[in-house]
């Protein structure tokens, strides 16, 4: 990329003598052919993110935003399993690569993220309530949420971003109703590839992917970000009285404001903060006051309706009551089990 007066950025920003392009990724982030390790590879795209950003002012301010795109573009590919497997094909590797992908929870041992103590109260935590690992891991504040969202990222071969480093793209924003916007925690980011970028800080269902592919009219990919930093996205660009542009037959665009679209929708959810976990012994207590409560409630209900509704002596009707009672008792058990 040639800017004013024939300045090189490549060369005289990045220091790469390689006058060969365009530049390979893994050139033009600085790193060995076919690179495996995500972290290196997202450890040296902040160093060189915030290394031009010093130029992102004044006559230079729109190489350096060409470039900062060029970076970002450069690390979602190689921070994307099955992508970076398609880039490495293409540029003829031949070898699997030879990164096998870890668990989890076994990253954050490994970085000694946590002890394994943490781990087992996380994992106890997230079986009784119903959540998934990285959710009891960010309740439980094993450690900042954008450790835990890099971890869960690398584990699962999505690439993470940071919506302060890549942004957003604005020219997207509109097509998406506002109420898809906040219901699904989404964000568009850019297109790389002919691929649309959106950032979550959760895993889209593949129904979702679907509609966003037929809306965009092309391939769409996730990524994954923080849950604050999307909701502030989502607040700024999707605030609840905003208005989807939507293409109408014909050719132009016609408005249509959130509250009409949002009749065609459910309710938006707005992605939950971590916050202060239940402990197990709480939920424990409540589950059995529960029981006990549903137990005492049935079995009065049932002598009452054994008595007076069906005209039962006293023992049967204890004894309709009693079993009622173990019913009720069973079922709010069960209910209060899956909480």
């Amino acid at each position: 990329m040639a800017g004013k007066q024939g300045l090189d950025v490549y060369k005289q920003w990045l220091g790469i003598a390689d006058e060969n392009r365009p530049l390979t990724y893994y050139q033009l982030l600085k790193l060995k052919p076919f690179e495996d390790n995500s972290v290196l590879i997202r450890k040296q795209y902040r160093m060189l993110n915030a290394h031009v950003r010093k130029f992102a002012s004044g006559e230079y301010l729109e190489e350096s935003q060409q470039l900062l795109n060029e970076l970002a573009k450069a690390m979602l590919c190689l921070t994307d399993a099955d992508r970076k497997a398609e880039y490495d094909a293409s540029l003829g590797r031949r070898e699997e690569s030879t990164r096998v992908r870890k668990t989890f929870e076994d990253i954050l041992l490994a970085n000694n993220i946590c002890t394994p103590d943490q781990m087992k109260k996380a994992k106890n935590y997230a079986d009784a309530v119903g959540l998934e690992l990285y959710q009891a891991a960010l309740q439980h504040k094993l450690g900042a949420p954008e450790i835990i969202m890099l971890a869960y990222a690398e584990s699962i071969g999505l690439p993470f971003i940071n919506l302060d480093d890549v942004g957003v793209d604005e020219e997207f924003v509109p097509q998406i109703s506002p109420v898809m916007a906040r219901q699904h925690s989404l964000i568009p980011v850019m297109v790389d590839q002919g691929k649309l970028i959106f950032a979550s800080p959760r895993l889209i269902s593949p129904d979702i992917e679907e509609e966003l592919r037929m809306l965009f009219e092309m391939p769409v990919r996730p990524a994954l970000c923080v849950p604050n930093q999307i909701n502030e996205a989502v607040a700024k660009y999707y605030p609840k009285d905003a208005v989807q542009m939507v293409a109408q037959r014909g050719g132009g665009q016609k408005a249509v404001s959130s509250q009409t679209s949002s009749k065609l929708t459910s309710k938006p959810a707005r992605v939950a903060e971590p916050r202060e976990p239940v402990s197990h012994e709480e939920m424990v207590k409540k589950r059995t006051q529960g029981t006990i409560i549903g137990f005492n409630c049935g079995v009065i209900a049932g002598v009452l309706g054994a008595t007076q509704v069906l005209k039962f002596g006293l023992m049967i009707s204890i004894g309709i009551g009693v079993g009622v009672g173990a019913a009720a008792a069973g079922i709010a058990f069960v209910m209060l089990s899956k909480r």
